[in-house]
């Protein structure tokens, strides 16, 4: 990989890992549309070790709350942060699931343009429809199971390109209604173990592939993911707090449209 692609799938990954557009869908355009080749497993990890970082250095207080509060439960000792722990881990075990018995299926049928630029107006519509029609009005402390399950298996679809797994997780999160910053948050936490888990799986498939790697440019992008998802979180929850989900909704509109309309001119 050029310096130059490693700067731009860096920003991408870190700028739409937690946003509701799909990041593994910006990181398959640019090799569908510009002809890269394929980023690599090294390269994968290296990002999403980035923007696990960025989730983590950001939520620190809250990780540390449902860390000590989950300790304590297994004591008997209960509190509201032990029981959102367990909600994240059980909400974790769908999308877990799916990936384990799904993923070759997945990687095999669903990589492709079109599936991207489909799901990404379909998921769109559906943000747009949670935005403007749930009543917006649950903190993120008052979820019961039943909710949390339901966001859960939301947040197992978007193993499909495009979908995006927070913009999913927020959908169900408002349908059930989550006002929209405790359902930013939310899946923000819920990012945390299928990170861990997405990264794990890469590095063992890394691991049991030994090559030789670019170590500068993996170093660079975990860097520059680190910063931008960064930036992204704390302007991300700023935004939706004063504007809504409208202004994703529109850019997946013109994503979508925009591909499909690429896509049936290089057909033609």
């Amino acid at each position: 990989m050029s310096t130059i692609e490693v700067i731009i799938l860096s920003l991408i990954q870190g700028l739409t890992e937690f946003l509701p557009i799909s990041s593994s869908a910006h990181l398959i355009l640019p090799s569908a549309v510009l002809g890269w080749q394929d980023q690599g497993i090294a390269f994968d990890v290296a990002v999403h070790v980035g923007t696990l970082l960025a989730v983590m250095l950001y939520f620190r207080q809250d990780i540390g709350n449902l860390t000590v509060g989950w300790v304590k439960s297994l004591g008997g000792n209960h509190s509201t942060d032990s029981k959102l722990a367990w909600w994240v881990i059980l909400a974790t075990i769908p999308a877990a699931l799916a990936g384990l018995l799904a993923a070759d299926l997945i990687e095999t049928f669903l990589r492709s343009p079109w599936v991207i630029a489909i799901t990404t107006i379909v998921f769109g519509l559906a943000l747009w429809w949670a935005d403007v029609t749930a009543k917006q009005h649950i903190p993120m402390n008052a979820l019961t199971l039943k909710q949390t399950l339901f966001i859960g298996f939301a947040q197992a679809i978007a193993l499909i390109p495009g979908t995006s797994r927070s913009g999913i997780t927020m959908t169900a999160a408002m349908l059930i209604g989550l006002d929209k910053v405790s359902a930013a948050r939310f899946s923000f936490l819920l990012s945390i173990p299928i990170i861990v888990l997405s990264g794990g799986y890469q590095a063992s498939k890394l691991l049991s592939e030994p090559a030789e790697y670019d170590v500068g440019g993996i170093l660079l992008g975990v860097l520059l993911s680190f910063i931008s998802a960064t930036i992204c979180i704390h302007f991300f929850l700023k935004i939706i707090s004063r504007m809504g989900m409208l202004p994703f909704v529109i850019y997946r509109m013109l994503l979508g449209i925009g591909l499909m309309a690429f896509l049936s001119l290089s057909a033609s």
